[in-house]
């Protein structure tokens, strides 16, 4: 890899907020070794779904959904943000297309392509989420997961 920073889709995000068995070990694992985390302009509403869904769940209760909100709220104060430019709505564009992937991943996807400007070999992604791992890893990143 090119340098300690990495792509990372809200997958392995999640995992640094609250506890997820397996996931959380692996997602402070890379979050030491790749210190510089860049992250997709919508990046945080997926955040906030996901620890509402577990809250839902019953898997959060009410006392650590927030802290896991106030854990997001420290990391994100610490993030690059690709912003929604129109290369990043043509690049999604084409994503179900060429790799069925849904419309957020295809905008996480695209984001990442971005920030490296088309370029994504020597690039890391971190990603827990295997569709998109697998179609990170197909157009040439190096997928941490």
């Amino acid at each position: 890899m090119k340098t300690n920073a990495a792509f990372w889709d809200t997958s392995a995000l999640v995992p640094l907020c609250c506890s997820q068995p397996a996931l959380t070990v692996l997602a402070r694992r890379a979050a030491r070794q790749l210190e510089r985390k860049i992250v997709w302009w919508g990046t945080a509403v997926e955040v906030y779904s996901a620890l509402q869904r577990l809250h839902r769940e019953a898997i959060l209760n009410d006392q650590y959904l927030l802290k896991a909100k106030a854990r997001w709220k420290t990391l994100s104060d610490t993030l690059r943000i690709v912003e929604p430019r129109e290369r990043v709505r043509e690049l999604a564009e084409t994503m179900p297309t060429l790799y069925q992937l849904r419309a957020l991943d295809s905008f996480q996807l695209a984001a990442a392509l971005a920030w490296c400007r088309e370029k994504p070999r020597g690039h890391a992604f971190v990603c827990f989420d295997e569709g998109l791992a697998k179609t990170a890893r197909e157009v040439g990143f190096h997928v941490v997961a």
